[in-house]
């Protein structure tokens, strides 16, 4: 993504330079008086968008360089809600999703990095190359840091849903032995308009009855606390008298 980003800063400088006019005939008055003139102000304006993409082109080169080296320090993570940012998964597959990556989260610090992910190859009976591991989480790391954030996680379940991943990769086959249901029922082929707008409220439908039932779970929990420490109570009253 950011090779992309990189080449078109790149195309980008190299047509304003080819669109740069030639020095005005007639030696240095002319072309100051050229200058000074309507055209003069065009190629004003042509210098500062230059300069203003060289300044930017070094920084991105800076950058990779950077991350080249390993040197790179991580970019700022932005905290993403994804329930809403995932809307092809349910409630309940992103909590499966969360679970497992918490549990090989082995050093809680909210990162699976090179290490972690190799003993989850491991443990799901796929283990994978270094050249592998590395390149498992070259396919998602947004940020270059190396290592897998949870959104970058369930991005690997996301490009599965969508069918974005090679069948024989790495990542395709966490997907499969995950034993998570990532099969999409959105919008994304409905024969219609009508149709698309009856699945968008199927889904949200879904989405609040979910949420209506982990609140009616946590309902009965707390109950049945109530009821555990009055008896616990009445049982003490028993004995102290």
């Amino acid at each position: 993504m950011a090779t992309d980003e990189l080449a078109q800063k790149l195309q980008r400088r190299l047509l304003l330079e080819e669109s740069s006019p030639e020095p005005a005939p007639g030696g240095e008055e002319a072309a100051a008086g050229w200058a000074s003139g309507p055209a003069g102000q065009e190629e004003e304006g042509r210098s500062s968008m230059l300069a203003s993409a060289d300044s930017e082109l070094g920084a991105k080169l800076s950058r990779r360089q950077d991350i080249n080296e390993g040197m790179a320090q991580p970019r700022q993570a932005k905290v993403f809600n994804p329930y809403t940012e995932f809307k092809e998964f349910s409630r309940r597959q992103i909590k499966d999703m969360e679970q497992m990556f918490r549990l090989y989260d082995s050093g809680k610090d909210g990162y699976i990095d090179l290490m972690e992910l190799k003993l989850m190859m491991e443990k799901l009976g796929a283990p994978q190359t270094h050249l592998g591991l590395k390149n498992m989480i070259k396919e998602v790391d947004e940020d270059f840091d190396g290592k897998l954030s949870f959104r970058e996680f369930l991005l690997i379940f996301h490009k599965a849903a969508a069918g974005e991943l090679e069948e024989d990769s790495g990542l395709m086959t966490l997907a499969k032995l995950s034993e998570i249901d990532v099969s999409t029922e959105g919008v994304k082929g409905a024969k219609n308009f009508f149709e698309a707008k009856v699945q968008a409220l199927s889904s949200a439908s879904k989405f609040e009855a979910e949420i209506k039932a982990e609140q009616d779970e946590r309902k009965r929990e707390e109950e049945e606390k109530k009821h555990r420490r009055a008896a616990f109570r009445e049982l003490k009253s028993a004995f102290s008298q």
